[in-house]
């Protein structure tokens, strides 16, 4: 993804909070013995079909948003079901939906590209309080800004980036085994004057200097707090990812400017087409969404094991509702860790 002149992808401020809430609330809960909670919940259960629905756009918009994600079902045991069978247009979705029509909801509507990672796409937590995204049935789940009138040159790539992040996955330049966090020039150099053009971003002074990555995006178009600024692009060493070897070919791999780097070429910068899937990228999916016995039968055992220790471990961290909230997670807890039991004892019987 080439970001020289588009905004970084980011989902509302609103819900990058309620995320981070409820992620301190899983890592305080992990440290009192569920594991599995923070590595596997996030994934969809092992061959679950995954419905998708669209808001806006037409069948022709829809058909190639479809097929754009044919490379991730392929490898993966996991299916995504846009509702054409037989023909026909593609399934829909309203904002004054009531139920869910589909546990990813697409829309072309709202500007830049971002998604819901995982099975925060149906989390009612996520957008409780209203507002276009979150995961509740009238709320967007993916965004595609501007496909319905202006799709960028790599759309498919964009799609595919979009798609992972729905079904579990996290920025590659967020990797703990990559090198981003020591590549990238977070601060300006010294004696830069700050100076802008006409838009209001921050551009290089007179002397030719650029700015810093935290300069760079206090400015237009993204107008970026420090806080926002780390949550986006520090490198994440937490207990609920799972994080596999730095691949600068995974089209989760931001094509950032070259300022943004301390070094031409950069290690931190993408190897790929920024099109179509890496090898590390199938190996990825090939781990969360496994197709062999052996990995079925560990994530039977990891979802038995967090099913019986449910009701253990801390109370979690408080919210604007005290312990209501921490009652709203556990819940939340027992449905996906049921869900995911289910899921792999389907795939064990096939």
């Amino acid at each position: 993804m080439d970001l020289e002149s588009l905004p970084l992808e980011s989902l509302p401020d609103e819900v990058v909070a309620q995320i981070e809430v409820r992620d301190r609330w899983r890592r305080a809960t992990a440290a009192g013995g569920l594991e599995f909670l923070v590595t596997d919940i996030g994934r969809w259960p092992l061959g679950k079909t995954v419905r998708v629905a669209f808001l806006d756009g037409d069948d022709q918009l829809h058909a190639d948003v479809a097929g754009a994600t044919r490379q991730i079902t392929d490898a993966c045991n996991l299916t995504l079901d846009f509702g054409r069978n037989g023909g026909g247009s593609f399934r829909r979705w309203s904002e004054d939906d009531t139920v869910l029509a589909a546990e990813i909801r697409v829309s072309f509507d709202l500007p830049g590209f971002f998604s819901l990672v995982g099975t925060d796409s149906t989390d009612g937590a996520i957008g409780a309080g209203g507002g276009p995204v979150g995961g509740n049935p009238g709320q967007r789940s993916l965004n595609l800004g501007g496909f319905v009138s202006n799709r960028p040159a790599r759309w498919e790539g964009t799609v595919r980036h979009e798609f992972l992040h729905a079904l579990g996955f996290h920025h590659s330049h967020q990797n703990m085994r990559g090198t981003c966090e020591g590549e990238f020039r977070w601060e300006d150099p010294e004696g830069y004057d700050l100076t802008q053009d006409p838009t209001g971003a921050f551009v290089a002074d007179a002397q030719g200097r650029q700015p810093g990555i935290y300069t760079f995006l206090a400015g237009a178009p993204n107008r970026w707090p420090r806080a926002k600024v780390d949550h986006n692009l520090r490198t994440v060493d937490a207990p609920d990812l799972v994080a596999g070897p730095f691949d600068t070919k995974s089209v989760m791999l931001y094509r950032f400017p070259a300022f943004f780097y301390k070094s031409t070429p950069s290690s931190c910068a993408p190897a790929g087409d920024g099109q179509n899937l890496s090898d590390g990228d199938r190996r990825g999916l090939d781990l969360l969404y496994p197709h062999t016995g052996g990995a079925v039968a560990d994530r039977q055992a990891r979802a038995d094991a967090v099913l019986e220790s449910l009701g253990a471990g801390p109370e979690g961290v408080p919210g604007a509702n005290g312990g209501d909230l921490a009652a709203v997670y556990r819940s939340r807890v027992e449905e996906l860790a049921a869900a995911q039991a289910a899921g792999v004892q389907a795939a064990g019987a096939r």
